[in-house]
């Protein structure tokens, strides 16, 4: 299958179609995210004192000196509580794996039961747990979802607590609750205006709530001694008995509650469910309709819990991967740089330093300039070229231009310089037409939007003294740095560009010689076929070819060319879009290196796998990095997400100081970089994800033409780094 085909295999989808896949997937994960802060972050299980103060003006006496068990339902107020020598036995906070079941045991070990009201998430975190509850012969209360304050919650959040609470019940057990304590209650002349509202509106609702008469006070940890005092009843009153199965450690609680049942049973009280002890059915069958939201709520809410699990070590790994990257560029421009002092100290080949001295490469280049519609840049290009110290021949090939490109080019009338014209047919055309009228075995192929210094081609051929060098790649720089899209660009080409290359090169593998600079064998690129047109990105085509032919690729950082970059964000997306998609299309096509020996093994294992890993797959995984930084504000702890952001761009800054120095490159745009993660790295990324959706959606991509705007100049003799 060609890289032109490269996604053909599945029926054609429109890309707008995918985009919507894209966003339908994020929305997901948003929600996801939402749901999983809400239930694990919002709120929580912990300290449950009752909150002090406020005002009681509006709660009726029927209430504040009443009985445990309100009913408001219909507007007027009821209130009961247990008869005499009866104890409402109820446990709040739960189910918890290691307290409930213990707790279960003690109640079956006294042939009593209980009223257990759980917390929903707490409930879909040990659903067998709810179940086992009712099994035994206990009752189930709603205690809300995540265990929230409804006074202090607005209304949307009551309802959403409340009735979020019975769907797990319901979709757990099959069945429903009528009673509902609300957290942080406690006893009747405890109620506040506040709470009593809350009541008011979960009666409205079809619930009781159930206060309390006793409180064993365990969540405090008083000790044993202090919980079974709290709960041993003064006289012959009934009582509701408030204790807790989940919240925190209940070891006092579980060994309180053993003597204490002892100890009623002897007094002759009967200790049994809250609904039991005042005489109402508290539990009922759910709908059919209640089962279904429960369980799609119960299911839906553990998918999200294991989605942002899977997530959570994916960003892990992807962490991981961002680092040992960064140490490993680091390291290696480092070694690369010192072979390159050593190279030019001992005379030797730059490649190795135990390679035997070879001599300076002097013989004369031809130099393929390919030109469509160059009229902007085209003379500050030829003629950069002309002033090379090395012996040149410049081979001009206007490509079918429907502008003054080659008269322009015809107009200068400099020696050395030949003009091609021919129709239009593409880049790889124009370079192929260049490289039949090329006169020397050493070719340099140069874009019409980019300037040589003098000493540019002489630097840049030397590798070739080494026998099994094939091609070489030389150093682009940005001539149009201005502005702070130029210098995010500038950034990018001399940390993420040549930092790269300088790994590729130690470990020979390098996927692109740029259009903007590369140096050829001719009879390298004879044995190849020349420059194909199958993908949008023929210089990494043409790269990864000449490696899987057995030739060395390397990297020569003295030889630097200055490219126009574009000058907006349209243009730029166009540009990257085209080379994404190209290098999609030629990491396709030479998927068989994977599997070759000698050079082409180390291309397909080590190339195209840093690309598939680093230029690829954590890009498309980018966007969930976002929105996870937005979840851990607004959930987490802001501090600490801030302070992981500024470790990470920390180590950002240092190794772009670094790639500065190595180039010589005045530290100054560094200052954008900070800018540059808030909105260029997502404008790539979004790139590399439509670019993946093209290919998948079997659209084949036109060429893009890059804006050109004059701002090229020939560099004088004297121009060393910028």
């Amino acid at each position: 299958m060609s890289a032109r085909r490269l996604s053909k295999r599945t029926a054609p989808v429109s890309v707008r179609a995918h985009w919507f896949i894209l966003l339908a997937v994020l929305l997901a994960l948003g929600v996801a995210l939402v749901v999983q802060g809400y239930m694990h972050h919002l709120a929580g299980i912990a300290d449950d004192s009752v909150p002090g103060g406020g005002s009681a003006s509006t709660v009726p006496d029927a209430v504040s000196h009443g009985g445990p068990v309100v009913d408001s339902r219909g507007g007027s107020v009821r209130t009961v509580g247990p008869p005499d020598r009866t104890l409402a036995l109820t446990f709040d906070d739960g189910p918890d794996p290691v307290w409930t079941p213990r707790i279960l045991d003690v109640l079956r070990k006294h042939h009593v039961h209980a009223t257990f009201f759980v917390v929903g998430s707490a409930a879909i975190d040990n659903p067998d747990l709810v179940r086992r509850i009712l099994a035994d012969g206990n009752e189930i209360g709603v205690h809300t979802l995540t265990h929230a304050d409804l006074a202090s919650a607005p209304a949307w959040r009551q309802q959403l607590e409340v009735q979020g609470d019975q769907q797990v019940i319901a979709g757990i057990t099959g069945r429903a609750s009528t009673l509902l304590r609300p957290p942080y209650s406690s006893e009747n002349d405890a109620v506040r205006d506040d709470t009593w509202a809350a009541m008011r509106t979960a009666a409205d609702r079809g619930y009781l709530t159930m206060l309390t008469t006793q409180d064993s006070e365990d969540w405090q940890r008083p000790g044993v001694a202090a919980i079974e005092k709290n709960l041993t009843p003064s006289g012959p009153q009934g009582q509701v008995l408030l204790m807790h199965d989940g919240g925190g450690d209940r070891e006092q609680t579980v060994t309180a509650l053993d003597s204490v049942l002892t100890k009623v049973a002897d007094q002759g009280f009967r200790v049994t469910t809250a609904g039991d002890a005042v005489g109402i059915a508290s539990m009922r069958d759910a709908s059919v309709g209640e089962q279904i939201s429960g369980n799609a709520l119960v299911w839906g809410i553990r998918l999200s819990d294991f989605f942002i699990a899977a997530i959570s070590w994916a960003l892990v790994a992807a962490g991981a991967v961002t680092v040992v990257r960064a140490v490993l560029v680091v390291v290696c421009a480092a070694r690369h740089r010192r072979a390159a002092r050593r190279s030019l100290a001992t005379g030797r080949s730059r490649r190795r330093v135990d390679v035997p001295v070879r001599p300076e490469v002097t013989e004369p280049v031809s130099v393929i300039v390919p030109a469509y519609n160059e009229a902007a840049g085209i003379e500050a290009a030829v003629r950069s070229i002309a002033a090379s110290s090395h012996p040149v021949e410049i081979i001009v090939v206007d490509d079918g231009s429907t502008d003054d490109t080659a008269d322009i080019v015809e107009k200068l009338g400099l020696p050395g310089v030949m003009l091609i014209r021919k129709e239009n047919g593409g880049k790889p055309s124009a370079l192929n037409a260049g490289l039949a009228a090329a006169g020397h075995d050493l070719v340099v192929m140069v874009d019409g939007d980019t300037v040589f210094e003098p000493e540019t081609v002489h630097a840049l051929i030397q590798p070739f003294a080494d026998p099994r060098v094939g091609a070489i790649s030389g150093n682009t720089k940005v001539a149009n740095r201005g502005g702070i899209l130029g210098a995010w660009q500038h950034i990018e080409y001399v940390v993420g560009f040549n930092l790269d290359r300088r790994l590729f090169d130690i470990a020979e593998c390098m996927p692109t010689v740029p259009g903007a600079i590369g140096a050829f064998r001719r009879d390298a690129l004879f044995r190849v076929g020349g420059v194909s047109d199958d993908t949008l990105a023929e210089d990494t085509d043409l790269t990864m070819a000449l490696c899987r032919d057995g030739w060395r690729v390397v990297y020569q950082d003295d030889a630097r060319a200055w490219t126009e970059a574009p000058a907006s964000l349209g243009a730029l997306w166009k540009q990257r879009y085209r080379w994404c998609y190209g290098t999609l299309q030629a990491m396709w096509k030479h998927r068989g290196a994977v599997v070759q020996g000698g050079q082409a093994g180390k291309l397909g294992r080590r190339g195209l796998g840093y690309l598939l890993v680093l230029q690829v797959l954590l890009p498309l995984f980018a966007p969930v990095v976002d929105v996870f930084a937005i979840y851990g504000l607004v959930f987490l702890d802001p501090v600490r997400i801030a302070a992981l952001w500024l470790v990470f761009l920390l180590v950002q800054f240092l190794m772009a100081a670094y790639a500065f120095r190595l180039d010589n490159e005045s530290l100054r745009p560094l200052w954008t970089l900070p800018l540059q993660q808030f909105v260029y790295r997502q404008l790539m990324y979004l790139v590399v994800i439509q670019s993946v959706v093209t290919a998948l959606a079997g659209v084949h991509l036109r060429w893009h033409r890059m804006e050109r705007y004059g701002s090229l100049r020939v560099p004088p003799a004297s121009q060393g780094q910028a």
